[in-house]
């Protein structure tokens, strides 16, 4: 059925439109201007989708392999950290009224494990190579509900750190590449070396103690595979000479962009000399540089969408001169400047909407092609993943979307009022 409530400039400018013109060049400029509207807004979509994904693996992976909050003392390693543990957790709920009246966090954030973690920074040689690593002394027990301790790929896993055997090589479990490095596999010796160890008279001698690799395991990420190994707790102590002590506790929590508030209320619960650091503030610079790269790709890709916008304009100023004795005679029989404008202004949004709306399907369409069924590859050593990853987010199709109208709609504003300002009298004269 004919909707007769439409308005006189919506008709008027649908009729335009949908009209055969004097001259097919005006046609071929529409449709190529709807073209480069959709195809813009579908580049846009993809690319921010593609971008998004790669934060989100990127962060999954990151606080896979690194906790929520760490909490460290000034002071160095800080010796009853079961009892500052224990007060960390009761932070959660002791303070989650201060927090909700606070920042409205809700009963959703709280603290949900921790575990101790002594970080020693040594050499690691064998009898095939020497190579820095970050050595972790671990509780096996709690460490995996806080991290994701990557996957054992030879031998055991963080379980067997716990050795209780007398007069044997306490065990080590190495990252990937840094076993590749060192060339040794399951069953063989590495000893760890640190620059501070015993003074003599003919100076600093280094301390050496040998472990055993009891297992080789991968986080997937290149960086943590060649420098990262764990020992247990009780032999780093020994190592270091930390008696009791340990250097941080490391904790999850429920919500992740939430940490930063929980950690502000476990400052304030165990006050100074502790203090806490949560994942925002250590991978600050790396999710700024990924929201930079996100933002900049946003603007370069709207440049296409822009000339679209270009083409309206010129499809809009050759509708003007071709329809210059029409707006003349709308004019005469009434039509005021403000309806001969709008007329105009929705030609262009009419051509802008279905440019937009071809995109959003497209974009939509290529992004659920590309998450379901994966057919680009990509590098796994270099990106993390061997195929795109795709984060749809509605918040950006959303904006993309009504980029591109804005854009569209601004395009049309300069065409729309030349053809307000034409003069009927000396058009209908020149006829």
């Amino acid at each position: 059925m004919i909707n007769l409530n439409i308005s006189f400039e919506w008709f008027t400018a649908l009729r335009y439109l949908k009209a055969k013109r004097k001259q097919a060049f005006i046609s071929l400029i529409t449709l190529i201007s709807i073209a480069g509207v959709a195809i813009g807004v579908m580049a846009l979509i993809v690319v921010i989708s593609v971008m998004g994904g790669f934060e989100d693996h990127l962060r999954t992976k990151i606080l896979g392999i690194n906790s929520h909050i760490i909490v460290r003392s000034y002071r160095g390693s800080f010796g009853d950290y079961k009892k500052i543990e224990r007060k960390i957790l009761d932070t959660s709920v002791a303070e989650n009224n201060m927090l909700e009246k606070i920042f409205g966090m809700g009963s959703r954030a709280k603290i949900i494990a921790a575990t101790p973690v002594i970080y020693i920074q040594a050499l690691l040689s064998s009898g095939h190579g020497v190579s820095g690593a970050i050595i972790r002394g671990v509780d096996p027990d709690t460490l995996p509900t806080v991290i994701d301790t990557g996957r054992i790929l030879l031998g055991e896993g963080l379980s067997a750190l716990k050795h209780g055997r007398k007069n044997a090589l306490p065990p080590i479990i190495l990252g990937k590449e840094l076993a590749k490095n060192l060339g040794v596999s399951v069953g063989q010796t590495v000893q760890i070396i640190l620059p501070s160890g015993t003074i003599t008279p003919v100076g600093m001698l280094p301390k050496i103690r040998g472990f055993k690799v009891i297992g080789i395991d991968t986080t997937g990420m290149f960086e943590y595979d060649s420098s990262l190994a764990f020992i247990d707790l009780s032999d780093a102590q020994k190592l270091l000479g930390l008696n009791d002590s340990v250097h941080t506790i490391e904790l999850k929590v429920s919500d992740i962009y939430a940490s930063d508030r929980l950690a502000q209320a476990i400052e304030r619960k165990l006050g100074p000399p502790f203090f806490a650091i949560d994942w925002q503030q250590m991978s600050r610079s790396l999710f700024s540089a990924l929201k930079l790269e996100k933002i900049a790709m946003f603007i370069v890709l709207t440049l296409i969408v822009l000339v679209a916008a270009f083409n309206i304009v010129s499809t809009l100023i050759m509708m003007v001169m071709e329809k210059h004795q029409d707006i003349a005679i709308l004019k005469a029989i009434g039509a005021t400047n403000r309806q001969i404008l709008k007329i105009f202004v929705y030609n262009g949004l009419i051509v802008g909407l279905i440019g937009t709306f071809i995109g959003v399907i497209g974009g939509v369409g290529l992004c659920e092609l590309l998450s379901k069924y994966k057919f680009i590859k990509i590098p796994r050593d270099v990106y993390y993943t061997d195929s795109l990853p795709i984060l749809l987010n509605t918040t950006d199709v959303v904006i993309t979307a009504a980029s591109a109208i804005i854009i569209c709609f601004i395009a049309t504003i300069y065409p729309a009022r030349q053809a307000a300002k034409v003069n009927p009298s000396e058009a209908l004269r020149n006829r």
